[in-house]
């Protein structure tokens, strides 16, 4: 049927797109049911819902005319639906519109909750990397101070457990995944070698070499301190004359490369880092931090250094952002 399109039947498809408007809106109620339902279920609700609701609004546009269009002949039964077809397909295209949206919304929500939820569990993993290590060197600074304790240095074991007190509170305010200056990190790793210092005195020497373009850069929180902890059990701790530990770090094509030294024994074997006795604890906590934090864009490499000693050399993207 082919319909007049003087200007007389603009009010005719205005109150047909009122009443389009209406239909659609009970029929969007009709669908919101139906969002839980199989796709073949909702695919033949769609096609009933559009077929239905296509030849309503037929009948309602053409029994209108003779209203809207003075003189128009009244039609009857059948001839009512003779704009069903087209009103069908219409409604079935907002159909289809209306369930993508939906659809694409819920895919985007879905994907914000994994999201969601891959970010927690690497924050965990973050958390139990970082506080897996303080156990072990609570253990060793409170059997310092217990040995001060028995030695009678009660002045000693004073300064050590205030000092103890600064590292902790520092530790606990500061989130595992958050990032700091290189400058901040070094200030935070004086905390805790001032502790060390307490129980070697003379026999621990540190020694800084951190160029000025590197100590603004952003580096994990805490992520050397297992490090030093390490260097000082393995090859400070054991030597009568104590030992040295130097710390470097600078910037070369957009990338921050910080080295750990020691003038200790060393490790029979740089590439298995793994032990049963402990060892490797920091060495591993450290590569894993960094795997979570960084992936693939960052290595850590150990060298027996010359003529003794080890290195850990930590290469990670240079950051100049805001410290998180």
């Amino acid at each position: 049927m082919v319909m007049d399109r003087s200007i007389e039947t603009i009010p005719l498809y205005a109150a047909a797109a009122i009443f389009g408007f209406v239909l659609t809106s009970y029929l969007r109620l009709f669908y919101r049911r139906l969002k839980e339902r199989s796709f073949p279920i909702i695919v033949l609700a769609i096609i009933f819902g559009s077929g239905v609701s296509g030849a309503v609004l037929s009948a309602f546009e053409i029994s209108s005319m003779p209203y809207f269009m003075p003189g128009s002949e009244p039609f009857h039964g059948m001839q009512r639906l003779g704009n069903a077809m087209f009103e069908s397909t219409a409604i079935f295209a907002w159909s289809a519109i209306y369930f993508g949206y939906h659809y694409y919304e819920s895919f985007q929500e879905q994907r914000r909750q994994a999201l969601k939820a891959t970010a927690l569990a690497h924050q965990a993993q973050l958390k139990m990397l970082r506080y897996q290590l303080n156990p072990h060197f609570l253990f060793n600074t409170l059997n310092a101070i217990s040995t001060l304790v028995l030695e009678k240095s009660g002045t000693d074991a004073n300064r050590m457990l205030t000092k103890l007190s600064n590292f902790l509170r520092y530790t606990l305010v500061n989130q595992p995944s958050q990032k700091v200056t290189l400058e901040q990190e070094v200030h935070t790793l004086n905390l805790y070698l001032d502790i060390e210092k307490v129980r070697f005195q003379d026999r621990l020497v540190i020694e800084f070499d951190i160029a000025d373009s590197a100590k603004k850069a952003l580096v994990p929180s805490l992520i050397l301190q297992p490090l030093i902890e390490n260097v000082i059990k393995y090859a400070i701790a054991p030597s009568i004359d104590g030992g040295l530990i130097m710390i470097c770090a600078k910037v070369e094509n957009k990338r921050l490369l910080i080295g750990l030294t020691d003038n200790g024994p060393g490790m029979d074997d740089v590439t298995n880092t793994q032990s049963t006795s402990g060892a490797g604890v920091g060495l591993e906590n450290t590569k894993e931090r960094l795997h979570q934090i960084y992936g693939d864009k960052h290595t850590l490499t150990l060298k027996n250094m010359e003529p003794t000693g080890l290195g850990v050399f930590i290469e990670i993207p240079c950051d100049y952002g805001k410290p998180t």
